[in-house]
């Protein structure tokens, strides 16, 4: 408020305006100076995290680090020779990129970083098009590790959460100091002689929906090489049967009429082999 000199807050487009022409060191320091400050302060007048309890009795924090996309459409503009060339703000923010289902010719990517338990932001960062996913990775860990520290939480106990735009084998190297849980996109693992004679093998375990009826069958591979740098994890399969005349599932892999999806897993702690989930936690994330 004594920034712009008035009783009230600016209005939005005000502010937007004043946070636009910031530098990325500025914004940077201002994100830091905002983490302090919500780590400072508990939701409660006690430091409640929630927690998830494994098969041992081991806690642990879940933490969500998703990538999300925003499609934006801008419209059409006159071009005459009385009227000055368009400007468009959505340049600065937006850029060509993958718009999966959203309708929509430029976009931008975000990353954020929440606590799965309590809905509790921890940091939120975008970028013009596809965005700078290990960046933003690296930056939503740097969070994390302050949050863990502000509660005097041990790294091993931290469970993070992502989903398949991060399944590689780069990005696990990046996850050295954490466990973390996330669906596969480097379908190369499937052609692994260890997992193609565990796939010949009967399933674990079946899963199914009770909303669509679809079996899902369960190949637990405990020590398995992902990516050029072979890191070991546990890979999960999941298959199910493949449409009629389906060659290539929207979300996975199809390979000889079976529909395959891919999970990783790590886990730091000791006596971890299963987690069962509940609160907020989707039943499908149960290890």
């Amino acid at each position: 408020m004594a920034l712009f000199d008035r009783e009230r807050l600016p209005s939005r487009s005000a502010l937007s305006r004043f946070l636009g022409s910031l530098s990325w060191e500025a914004t940077e320091a201002l994100r830091t100076l905002f983490l302090a400050d919500l780590l400072a302060r508990p939701l409660e007048g006690e430091r409640q995290t929630g927690h998830l309890v494994d098969r041992a009795g081991q806690q642990h924090v879940v933490i969500d680090l998703d990538g999300t996309r925003e499609a934006a459409r801008p419209r059409a503009l006159p071009h005459t020779a009385d009227l000055p060339a368009p400007q468009r703000r959505l340049n600065q923010v937006c850029a060509a990129g993958y718009t999966g289902r959203k309708r929509g010719e430029v976009v931008r990517t975000r990353t954020v970083v929440s606590q799965a338990h309590r809905y509790q932001w921890l940091g939120s960062f975008g970028n013009r098009g596809n965005g700078r996913y290990r960046e933003e990775l690296r930056q939503g860990l740097s969070a994390l590790g302050s949050y863990l520290q502000a509660h005097q939480l041990e790294h091993s106990l931290a469970l993070v959460r992502l989903d398949g735009q991060y399944g590689t084998g780069a990005v696990i190297v990046d996850l050295a100091d954490f466990s973390f849980v996330m669906r596969g996109k480097d379908y190369a693992v499937l052609d692994r002689e260890s997992i193609q004679s565990r796939l010949h093998l009967p399933a674990d375990q079946q899963f199914s929906r009770s909303d669509s009826g679809l079996v899902r069958q369960l190949y637990d591979c405990p020590d398995i090489p992902v990516g050029p740098e072979g890191v070991r994890c546990r890979v999960v399969v999941a298959t199910h049967p493949a449409a009629e005349n389906e060659t290539k599932s929207r979300i996975g892999h199809t390979r000889e009429a079976r529909g395959l999806r891919t999970l990783f897993h790590r886990s730091l702690a000791r006596g971890v082999y299963r987690l069962r989930c509940g609160g907020p936690l989707p039943a499908s994330w149960c290890l």
